[in-house]
């Protein structure tokens, strides 16, 4: 059936419309470079609420399999793509992008002009959009989301793996390829919710992650001081979101991006290594270069394109964080050392020595 994708200036996209609700769908629209890891993409948390718009023409030839999903469903609200195949060619596959999404009944509308939408992303930012199956509409979208964290946060605690070092595992809306690469590694792993961060020190881990997750950081600042605790009594590792968290909670601000980051290379410098790597990004929000002058936070990665923050470290404590994905999925592999330094730091408070 016709679909229309209304953005919040007021623009209306005609597409093919397929599955979902015959309610309109709100959000906030935004756009993923990679030319591959659209499954990763749906089932990633930090897209709750959110209309993802693939750039790249030709969406789902590989189809989905039942192994790289990153939570047990997909978190979009919505897909918007150029082409949508029904045809797929993978030893792995067992469904079709389209057949995916509708068992969980996400709508796509696809023969959409994406280029067209997403230059108009990158002048204006990324906005409210819907996607109805009316033409006019009265009122010009409004509705984004920025809460989504409490959406996606696990409800109990969960421990996997069995290795020596244990890490609490702060669930945000984590990925499920963030625990992987640590049980890897031989940690023990606990996830903890979010509303359960108050249990950590009964864990006695040996070390904390601060997981990824959707929406603004601020919206969490009740929890600031209570993470401030956290991270100052162990080794710790924040990313994208956790990452976010960390500074707030230190006294620095955020704001968000244009457009945000969102794609499979990403260029950014190590001031420490003094090299540059590509990475994997999904974030709207970065932390204010200027409001770090008054904590103890450093700078250690930036994003070679715009400057922005990409990851800190803490002056005394041994505090790592990355605005980046060093699990990628998708992506390059190129920052997967980050959670060697992380276990260094683990390692390096119980007395030992792990990655010589």
């Amino acid at each position: 059936m016709k679909g229309y994708l209304h953005l919040e200036d007021g623009s209306v996209y005609t597409g093919e419309l397929e599955h979902g609700s015959p309610q309109d769908i709100n959000g906030e629209i935004v756009f993923f470079t990679g030319m591959t890891g659209y499954q990763e993409v749906l089932t990633d948390p930090s897209y709750k609420n959110q209309i993802v718009v693939f750039t790249y023409p030709l969406i789902g030839n590989y189809g989905i399999n039942i192994s790289d999903d990153e939570s047990k469903q997909p978190q979009v609200k919505a897909v918007v793509v150029y082409e949508c195949t029904s045809q797929y060619s993978h030893y792995e596959a067992q469904y079709s992008f389209k057949e995916y999404l509708q068992k969980w009944n996400i709508p796509i509308i696809h023969h959409i002009d994406t280029r067209s939408v997403v230059k108009k992303i990158r002048s204006q930012g990324s906005m409210a959009a819907t996607i109805s199956q009316t033409f006019q509409k009265e009122e010009q979208p409004s509705a984004i989301f920025e809460d989504g964290v409490f959406e996606v946060t696990s409800t109990s605690m969960q421990t996997y793996g069995d290795g020596d070092k244990h890490i609490a595992l702060i669930d945000f809306g984590y990925k499920k390829s963030i625990l992987t690469s640590l049980v890897k590694r031989g940690c023990k792993v606990t996830t903890v919710p979010l509303k359960m961060m108050n249990k950590v020190s009964e864990l006695k881990p040996d070390g904390v992650l601060l997981s990824n997750g959707p929406g603004d950081p601020e919206k969490l600042e009740s929890y600031f001081s209570q993470i401030k605790e956290i991270v100052s009594s162990y080794p710790t590792l924040g990313i994208c979101l956790g990452h976010q968290l960390i500074a707030l909670s230190f006294g620095a601000k955020t704001k968000k991006l244009l457009f945000g980051h969102r794609g499979a290379n990403q260029p950014v410098y190590d001031l420490k290594q003094k090299k540059v790597f590509m990475t994997s990004q999904n974030h709207s929000y970065v932390v204010i270069d200027e409001s770090l002058k008054k904590t103890d936070l450093n700078t250690r990665f930036y994003h070679i394109n715009d400057d922005s923050i990409e990851g800190l470290s803490h002056a005394t404590l041994p505090i790592l964080t990355a605005q980046f994905h060093p699990e990628a999925h998708p992506g390059p592999s190129d920052s997967e050392w980050i959670f060697d330094e992380f276990l260094d730091l683990v390692a390096a408070a119980k007395g030992e020595i792990l990655y010589a």
